[in-house]
């Protein structure tokens, strides 16, 4: 089977909804489908976090972070505790987080191992930085920005996690074919996900999108932080670059002290998020 008709095959079975998740990601979405649930006990809530200690230990990480309330007071010591600081909503984004990490999990060929990691470290700054663009910039939801850039590239983690069975599907790329099967691939695999919609149109927008003047909505709080993110996708996928107006127009909004400060909070996230690598 050559690549393109490898890439149908793949799209293929996605358009079908035929996507298959490690069994390790299934066991994560049950806790996922129990904090959809608003009626979900705390102590049910508790119990399926510590059940992943992969996840417990960065619920504590972020509760504990400045960007997230843990500067002035005592530091966060339990789970109990992280999840009642930072609520579920931000739990959503660190099971999305574990999602991400089982897909690169079961990745064996070194090479595409390697660029499971770099897009794992391109996640997570990404994630991280939407989170102060949206809390600083564009002024939507921090929940939601820090969620969306955690799931923006499931597409591309799910190509890597099936890139094993077919030798030489994400080698060079100049027809761009890989950028294609990425898209109808990830807003498949968020679809089984049960991905909010606007935050899947979103993402699914950001290859063929540019920044707004001013930027103030989801996506653009996506473009602007993987224009600043300091580590790019290996897929060679990134979004289109900042508009036609250039750099310059974003100092109106972000000058370089602000950006200076968005960066710095970010960072503290970042490591917050798992820092850089995938186990």
């Amino acid at each position: 089977m050559n690549k393109l008709e490898a890439f149908g095959y793949i799209v293929a079975q996605a358009a079908r909804g035929e996507i298959s998740f490690p069994t390790s990601v299934n066991a994560v979405l049950r806790l996922q489908r129990a904090l959809d649930d608003p009626d979900c006990p705390l102590d049910e809530t508790i119990r399926l976090v510590l059940a992943e200690p992969q996840l417990a230990a960065r619920t504590v990480a972020l509760a504990n972070s400045a960007a997230f309330g843990g500067s002035g007071g005592p530091p966060v010591t339990n789970v109990r505790a992280a999840v009642t600081r930072i609520g579920y909503r931000r739990l959503q984004a660190l099971v999305a987080s574990l999602v991400v990490r089982q897909f690169g999990a079961r990745i064996n060929d070194p090479g595409l191992r390697a660029k499971a990691e770099q897009l794992w470290q391109h996640t997570t700054h990404v994630a991280a930085l939407a989170a102060s663009m949206a809390r600083h910039v564009t002024g939507v939801n921090v929940d939601t920005a820090l969620f969306a850039g955690i799931i923006h590239e499931m597409g591309g983690f799910y190509l890597l996690s099936r890139a094993d069975e077919f030798p030489g599907l994400l080698d060079d790329d100049p027809e761009k074919w890989g950028e294609l099967c990425e898209d109808v691939v990830g807003l498949e695999v968020l679809k089984k996900l049960a991905v909010p919609e606007p935050v899947a149109e979103a993402v699914g927008e950001l290859r063929r999108s540019w920044v707004s003047m001013p930027p103030s909505t989801l996506l653009d709080t996506l473009l602007l932080a993987n224009h600043f993110a300091p580590i790019p996708s290996p897929l060679g996928t990134a979004p289109a670059p900042l508009p036609e107006h250039g750099e310059s127009a974003l100092d109106f909004v972000l000058d370089e002290e602000m950006l200076d400060t968005i960066r710095a909070e970010a960072l503290e996230t970042c490591a917050a998020l798992g820092g850089p690598s995938l186990v």
